[in-house]
């Protein structure tokens, strides 16, 4: 277990401390977890990266930690009225959605790669700026809801396209592969006539 692997594992950690602030209305408190979850996330890539310590486990730990964060998230705030629900349906769904994908993908015997598109890179950072800012608001109220509200709505836009394009690569890769196992035959009228006296 090298030190990106453990740090992402405390990320997980804190989630449910994350989740008790935040039910309680700790908000101030909750802030400082999801940022201290913030920066353990940009340090294990860091270090991955720098120390080329990236391993298999780590590919697949990043985004489980990722979605149980945002999912978790989303969730509490939408029970306390302070996400709208439709955002958390979008979000939720489309972690939904990527879990079928890898189901069907290992129930097919398909190779599962854990690499998120760029799409799904903007999708993540949107949607951590969009429980940032409503912690930091509920906190503080620095944010204008203006500003806060189109936030909300470019996380909601970008997770819905980014799930648009996971549904594109998997029927992509789908439909490329069952093309390659059953291709279509072309018969060669030469091999057919090519052997028989010509008229």
């Amino acid at each position: 277990m090298n030190t990106p692997n453990l740090l992402t594992i405390l990320r997980i950690i804190l989630i449910p401390v994350f989740i008790i602030f935040l039910i309680n209305g700790h908000f101030g408190s909750a802030l400082l977890i999801f940022i201290l979850a913030g920066v353990t996330d940009g340090l294990d890539g860091l270090i991955a990266r720098v120390y080329k310590q990236k391993t298999v486990l780590g590919s697949y730990l990043v985004p489980v930690a990722d979605k149980l964060l945002i999912g978790s998230s989303f969730m509490v705030l939408t029970f306390l009225k302070i996400v709208p629900s439709w955002l958390t349906v979008t979000v939720v769904s489309r972690d939904i959605l990527i879990i079928i994908g890898i189901m069907v993908f290992f129930f097919t015997s398909h190779k599962v790669v854990a690499k998120p598109s760029i799409a799904s890179k903007i999708t993540t950072c949107l949607q951590l700026l969009t429980i940032f800012s409503v912690l930091l608001n509920n906190y503080s109220h620095m944010i204008d809801d203006n500003i806060l509200s189109v936030i909300i709505w470019a996380a909601g836009i970008s997770t819905i396209v980014s799930e648009a394009h996971y549904i594109y690569r998997g029927s992509k890769i789908l439909s490329e592969e069952e093309d390659k196992e059953d291709p279509v035959k072309v018969i060669n009228p030469k091999a057919i006539y090519g052997g028989l006296p010509q008229l």
